[in-house]
């Protein structure tokens, strides 16, 4: 009978309809068990509150042991770690979740994007690969320097963009992700436009950095520096070496090394009227009280040569190139060509009493002559040629005193400024093309003398009676920048550093002090050649 049980155990284990009573319960079993119980112990949970923690724990930990057994797994031996000391962080997305649950998917908003202007933007480096090598570098260059250029420069260039691009292509973004604001309609006022405008500093109060020493950075002494209003007796090269005139002598101050020199002395009760520098070379110009005018070589420490013309004094001189204009107290001016034997050019005659004030203009196209008549004369020019008007081209009046200060602005060779004596106390500012009067300030104090700074675009203007100041003016606000008290008299004469950071003044009280109040914007590289031959060799003719 063994036989047929063994031929039973086989057909029933061949027989697959009939239900599997042994092995390991189905999956959609074990998934609807699964989800009955935790049903049933959410359900038991919120019906009965007074299940404490460590019951529900413990029938946790008995369903866990359950759904083990029932799929044929071992209960680990090793307890398990504490759950609390891994929390699982809410905001982390899951590992098995393939998009994330929220968040911005940076979709570009096409109807906000200028797709033209992106694609040249993206391709403008494709596009110089056509371009020849020396172009290239040439774009390169000045796509670098545009921070060295001057702010009219960026400016033009930033409208050359926006005329072509009808927008500045510095500021556009290739990709846009949410549209502009729309423009507010016409007409529209914003009720809170008061709370924030008296918030915001007014342009002409903000706040600088820099820093203005109200007292002299250094102080020479000058004695017998003749305390006469009328005469101008320091200049300052450009190879930074000062002239002074003390009396019947001339005295050299190296501004580098502080080394003074003598230069020269007058014979008898002869004094020094003015000094000045030419442009460039060693050449120095001197006006004398008998009205001659001398032209001493620095360098070699010798007079070249005597020019006359005036029969009285000569109380300023102003270079034009080779051309030195002289003005005497007679109000005569007499132009001299210092390269020929013939040195007298032209004469000039308006004015009626002495000439204080004489400058040409930067481009050599106009002098400027003040006198004690009142008078601020405008001459013509023509640079490098034996060509001047004779009759002034604008004769001006609005001063009521002595005219001695005047300066030509340098970064505007039509603008100039003039300043007027004790009853005016007025600086005037011109375009001397049209003889227009553009501005003017009462200074409450006699003028002196005037000086630009072309870095700062400011003005510095020397006083005497009363309080013998310097003031600095900014331009063309006209706003007082600083004033600077030190003299115990008026301050006679002002000159410039080659640098243009240092104004040094002259005063009656035969002081000189040197206010170093420009501070260098941009470093300026200044070439000083040392050697007196390699200038202009239209000196070596001097006779």
């Amino acid at each position: 009978m063994s036989q047929f049980a063994f031929f039973n155990d086989l057909n029933s284990a061949l027989n697959m309809d009939e239900p599997l009573t042994k092995g390991p319960l189905p999956r959609w079993q074990r998934k609807n068990k699964e989800n009955s119980s935790v049903e049933m112990n959410m359900s038991n949970f919120n019906s009965s509150n007074s299940m404490s923690s460590s019951d529900l724990n413990k029938s946790r930990g008995n369903e866990e042991r359950k759904r083990s057994q029932s799929v044929g797994r071992k209960t680990p031996k090793t307890p398990k770690k504490s759950p609390g000391r891994h929390k699982s962080n809410p905001n982390t997305p899951s590992a098995k979740s393939k998009t994330p649950s929220g968040g911005d998917r940076y979709i570009p908003n096409r109807s906000a994007i200028d797709t033209e202007l992106s694609h040249y933007l993206l391709t403008r480096d494709e596009n110089m690969e056509d371009l020849s090598p020396s172009e290239r570098e040439k774009r390169k260059a000045i796509d670098e320097n545009m921070e060295d250029l001057s702010p009219s420069e960026r400016e033009k260039r930033k409208a050359m963009s926006e005329l072509v691009h009808g927008k500045d292509i510095q500021k556009s973004r290739v990709l846009a992700f949410q549209n502009k604001a729309p423009p507010p309609p016409d007409g529209y006022q914003n009720s809170l436009k008061v709370v924030y405008s008296t918030s915001k500093t007014p342009m002409g109060s903000k706040p600088t950095s820099r820093y203005i020493p109200l007292t002299a950075d250094r102080i020479l002494d000058a004695p017998e520096i003749q305390n006469d209003y009328y005469l101008n007796l320091i200049d300052w090269s450009h190879f930074n070496v000062l002239a002074v005139a003390l009396g019947g002598s001339i005295y050299l101050w190296n501004g580098e090394s502080g080394a003074i020199d003598h230069l020269m002395d007058l014979e008898g009760n002869e004094n020094v009227c003015s000094v000045a520098w030419i442009q460039e070379g060693y050449m120095l110009g001197v006006g004398t009280s008998l009205g001659t005018v001398q032209l001493w070589d620095v360098s070699a420490k010798k007079k070249c040569r005597t020019m006359d013309g005036h029969d009285v004094r000569v109380g300023a001189l102003a270079w034009n190139t080779y051309i030195l204009s002289s003005g005497s107290r007679c109000g005569n001016i007499v132009h001299h060509d210092v390269r020929s034997r013939d040195h007298k050019v032209a004469l000039l005659q308006n004015h009626t009493q002495e000439v204080c004030g004489l400058k040409w203009s930067p481009d050599g196209r106009y002098l400027a002559s003040g006198g004690n008549d009142n008078l601020l004369n405008i001459w013509s020019g023509v640079p490098g040629q034996h060509t001047f008007s004779t009759q002034p081209i604008h004769s001006l009046s609005r001063h009521q005193a002595a005219v001695k200060a005047i300066a030509w602005c340098p970064w505007s060779p039509n603008v100039l400024a003039s300043g007027g004596g004790t009853a005016d106390r007025h600086i005037y500012f011109w375009n001397v093309s049209s003889g227009a009067c553009l501005d003017s300030i009462d200074t409450k104090s006699q003028v002196c003398a005037l000086l630009w700074n072309s870095d700062y675009k400011e003005l510095v203007s020397a006083h005497g009676f009363a309080q013998n100041q310097l003031i600095i003016w900014k331009y063309p606000s006209l706003v007082k920048v600083a004033e600077l008290h030190g003299h115990s008299a008026r301050v006679l004469n002002l000159a410039m550093s080659p640098d243009e950071t240092t104004v040094l003044s002259a005063g009656a009280d035969e002081t000189l002090r040197l206010w170093k109040i420009f501070e260098k914007v941009k470093s300026k590289k200044k070439e000083i050649k040392n050697n007196a031959s390699k200038f202009n060799s239209m000196f070596n003719s001097i006779r």
